[in-house]
């Protein structure tokens, strides 16, 4: 799942080698933080959170695969 976040953000942003994912992983969900530049922030939540929801959309997608639950937390 980190990888997938982190492929989507780093072809979503301006500054790619500024992108950090990281995954605090439990039992049945994992949270996965993404932290970006501070100008890059705008297009990761997209005009009303457009863009957000849909990377939390493949994400849900993508976990429910695998039977588990993940969580996108964006960091400032």
């Amino acid at each position: 799942m980190k990888e997938l976040v982190e492929y989507i953000a780093k072809a979503l942003v301006d500054h790619p080698e500024e992108v950090k994912v990281s995954e605090v992983a439990g039992e049945q969900t994992s949270v996965i933080e993404l932290k970006v530049a501070k100008d890059d922030l705008g297009k990761i939540i997209g005009k009303q959170g457009r863009t957000a929801r849909a990377i939390r959309t493949i994400l849900s997608a993508a976990s429910t695969k695998l039977r588990k639950k993940s969580v996108l937390e964006i960091l400032e």
